[in-house]
């Protein structure tokens, strides 16, 4: 789908460097008027937005490439919801939550926005970052078969001796799928894991993996070829089923010793990316895409790409940036069965309910 295609979540941060592939940056006039509009409609425009509020304050905040983890953050800010706030927001394109997370640990960038499973990977290994604002409640990854095995592979306990594809050990793909496996009753030795990266759909495809925690456009595609969906993360009735409800996923965190001198912005910020939420939830799939940079969807199935947003956003993207507690402490859980967090990590020492409420 992308020419930057890298994986949304990221491995132990030592895994990842903190390179920067992409800067997007400023406001879209076209977008602008149609942010002010739809938002307008539900009564939540104070008042008009406008490009000279582009000169705001500038801030840089960090994540990785993977189309649906960014799109609410690129739709605020083409739609000058960050200007409106009075900030001028760098969005920086990493390759992975965890070199995001090391750009904020390292002071290259202001904020970091990633899964909270690379979060707490880096808050256990001794990163100074509080998690502030959420914008995913659902993890992007959905647990298929290969089209080959189809027959075969028709529910989770069906993978007991089988090879599951991930992007890599430690990653948020990872541990969703050994906490699946656990649900299941499978033992974690039972299965054999392959380590795949980018090339998880293609060994899907010619049967070299049985099955994979797949994203999009990947879990369309195989699909349409006969395999079988298993779960998928990005549906609300099946995270209700398999992980007991909303799963804190994308969300924004900040330097620890930093929370009381930016205190206002990150106030902002959250006001901000509410509106940019709720602007996602109602746009027209054109107008998001358009939001995008070029060099992400250039060369890429924008018709598939359209048809994910339309499929997924209500379910992904949740209507306020407050932190749902519950949705985190599972995540926590599912790290902690999959034998990747070694202690139980108290909510209250990675986040700080206290700026935008949970």
């Amino acid at each position: 789908m992308t020419r930057i295609r890298q994986h949304c979540c990221g491995g132990p941060q030592d895994d990842q460097t903190a390179e920067e592939i992409l800067v997007s940056r400023g406001v879209d006039r076209r977008t602008v008027l149609k942010g002010m509009a739809a938002l307008a409609g539900l009564g939540l425009v104070p008042g008009a937005a406008t490009l000279a509020q582009a000169s705001g304050r500038r801030v840089r905040l960090a994540f990785c490439s993977q189309l649906l983890c960014v799109v609410p953050y690129e739709a605020t800010r083409a739609a000058g919801f960050f200007a409106e706030e009075g900030l001028d927001v760098e969005l920086v394109y990493t390759r992975g939550g965890g070199a995001a997370l090391q750009a904020l640990n390292g002071g290259a960038v202001d904020y970091a926005a990633t899964s909270f499973d690379a979060a707490l990977n880096a808050y256990a290994n001794g990163a100074r970052i509080t998690r502030f604002a959420t914008t995913g409640r659902l993890p992007l990854f959905a647990l298929a078969s290969s089209p080959r095995n189809a027959d075969e592979i028709q529910d989770v306990a069906d993978l007991r001796g089988k090879t599951i594809g991930v992007a890599a050990l430690g990653t948020a793909d990872h541990a969703l799928a050994l906490f699946l496996l656990k649900q299941a009753g499978v033992p974690a030795d039972e299965v054999r894991f392959a380590t795949l990266g980018t090339n998880l759909y293609h060994a899907l495809r010619l049967g070299q993996v049985d099955a994979g925690m797949v994203q999009e456009p990947s879990l369309s595609m195989l699909t349409e070829q006969g395999a079988t969906m298993l779960m998928n993360g990005m549906d609300l009735a099946d995270a209700e089923r398999y992980l007991g409800g909303a799963y804190e996923f994308m969300g924004v965190a900040v330097r620890t010793q930093e929370i009381d001198e930016r205190r206002e912005e990150m106030q902002a910020l959250g006001r901000a990316l509410r509106k940019g939420l709720l602007f996602t939830r109602e746009a027209a799939v054109e107008d998001l895409v358009a939001a995008l940079p070029q060099e992400l969807v250039a060369g890429g199935d924008i018709d598939r790409l359209k048809g994910a947003l339309e499929r997924y956003r209500e379910s992904l993207y949740p209507t306020e940036v407050n932190i749902d507690l519950e949705a985190a402490e599972r995540v926590v859980r599912s790290q902690m069965d999959a034998g990747i967090l070694e202690r139980h990590i108290p909510l209250e020492e990675i986040m700080d309910t206290t700026l935008l409420g949970s």
